[in-house]
């Protein structure tokens, strides 16, 4: 395959590709199906057009064709905002055209980019299920890549026990908090504290192996944000607690819900300030988020998460709602050294 194999960008935001970028993001979906059947988690074209059109990155995609076939796709994220060193690969083959160079020759070119733009670090991941066995193992090692991190891919069936719930939320330790909710649209006064709460998840929650570093955030950027998730069509539940002396947000968790699977939402991110910590403030969020969700969107029978192998207090969490293990994800990683 390899003599016939052409690799070529492809701009999703371009109607007449679109054709293109539909078979592009259906390959992504073929791996996820066969790696989890129908519990797949596959993203819209529609979603991903929003993520392009966010000004904090910058996203280049990549086909493989052989034979008029679409057959390998590859999305090379590249920070603008922070980060700079970084670039995330996201690289997807078909099960029918595995182990004939096309992931080496899609990896190769998204190597290119990462480096025309001076990243030093390359970051991807690999997925497989409960009970399976991570399949793109051999290719990441040979292709220099190492793991930096594993996580655990978990789901929460809904409708839950509301009473268990309710209990949750009302145990006693944590009455200096109030607990705040929206659906869809974050209200303007809260901005200014959760983009402070979204810088720090990317200094507070575990990052283990992975060279990463602070994000920077505003008001204006997480406004941007979410207007691009809403345009794309996803549902947004999101709760924080607010702490009454100082009536500033000092936690949160987030869950969306995509057009393309109204049925599953996906657990976000979720923070407690490391100052906040010790009052329950997590299992009481997502207590109260699944309470809203279950009202807002009652469509919704399951909410998925993954969380760091080493995030044993969330994973705690999320054993005491429920939440059962059904798969697993490696965060890969290659730092370039100079003269490499």
């Amino acid at each position: 395959m390899s003599d016939d194999l052409e690799i070529r960008p492809i701009d999703l935001l371009d109607p007449a590709q679109e054709p293109a970028g539909r078979a592009w993001i259906a390959v992504h979906a073929a791996v996820q199906h066969d790696l989890f059947g129908p519990r797949g988690s596959a993203w819209t074209l529609e979603e991903i057009q929003g993520f392009v059109r966010g000004a904090d990155k910058k996203r280049v995609a990549l086909a493989a064709w052989c034979g008029g076939r679409l057959v390998g796709a590859l999305e090379v994220h590249i920070p603008l905002r922070d980060n700079q060193h970084a670039a995330m690969l996201w690289l997807s083959v078909l099960p029918s055209s595995r182990g004939r160079g096309v992931g080496s020759r899609l990896l190769s070119e998204g190597e290119r980019v990462a480096a025309e733009h001076g990243r030093t670090s390359l970051m991807g991941e690999t997925e497989w299920a409960e009970g399976g066995v991570d399949v793109a193992e051999g290719f990441a090692t040979s292709r220099g890549f190492v793991v930096a991190q594993t996580v655990l891919r978990s789901e929460q069936v809904l409708p839950a026990d509301v009473g268990a719930l309710q209990s949750a939320v009302r145990a006693p330790g944590a009455e200096d908090y109030a607990f705040e909710s929206y659906v869809d649209d974050m209200p303007e006064h809260w901005l200014d504290d959760r983009a402070v709460l979204q810088q720090r998840m990317s200094t507070d929650a575990p990052a283990d192996d992975l060279d990463i570093g602070e994000e920077d955030w505003d008001a204006d950027r997480l406004r941007a944000s979410n207007a691009r998730a809403r345009a794309s069509g996803r549902r947004i539940v999101e709760t924080a607690a607010r702490h009454v002396p100082s009536g500033r947000l000092v936690a949160f968790t987030t869950v969306s819900v995509s057009a393309g699977e109204p049925d599953l939402g996906y657990q976000q991110d979720t923070l407690v300030l490391k100052e906040h910590r010790g009052h329950g403030l997590g299992l009481r969020l997502k207590a109260v988020n699944a309470l809203r969700l279950m009202d807002e969107l009652p469509a919704v029978t399951a909410v998925r998460t993954w969380n760091a192998a080493s995030n044993e207090h969330m994973l705690a969490v999320n054993r005491q709602l429920g939440y059962t293990v059904d798969g697993y994800s490696r965060e890969w990683q290659k730092v370039i050294r100079s003269g490499e």
